[in-house]
């Protein structure tokens, strides 16, 4: 059994978050842990977002299918790391 990783790159973060969020919400059940990594200032947040997601165990098709989504949203980069 692998462990996933995907690291989803959002460079419009603003525009795509709701998508974004949706997807999260739909796969939450094969998310085991989530780590949002952004810069925010003061007075402005960067408009580019950088999100961890570790997959559940055993949910690799899960995890195709995720990343293929979240292709699909536009503006976004998926890097998956497997261990």
């Amino acid at each position: 059994m692998n462990k996933i990783i995907l690291g989803v790159m959002l460079k419009q973060r603003i525009e795509t978050a709701t998508k974004f969020q949706n997807l999260l919400t739909e796969y939450g059940c094969c998310i085991n842990t989530r780590i949002g990594l952004h810069t925010s200032q003061t007075d402005s947040c960067s408009p580019m977002g950088l999100v961890l997601l570790e997959i559940a165990g055993g949910q690799e098709e899960k995890a195709v299918e995720l990343e293929k989504k979240l292709l699909e949203i536009g503006d976004v980069v998926v890097q998956k790391m497997v261990f």
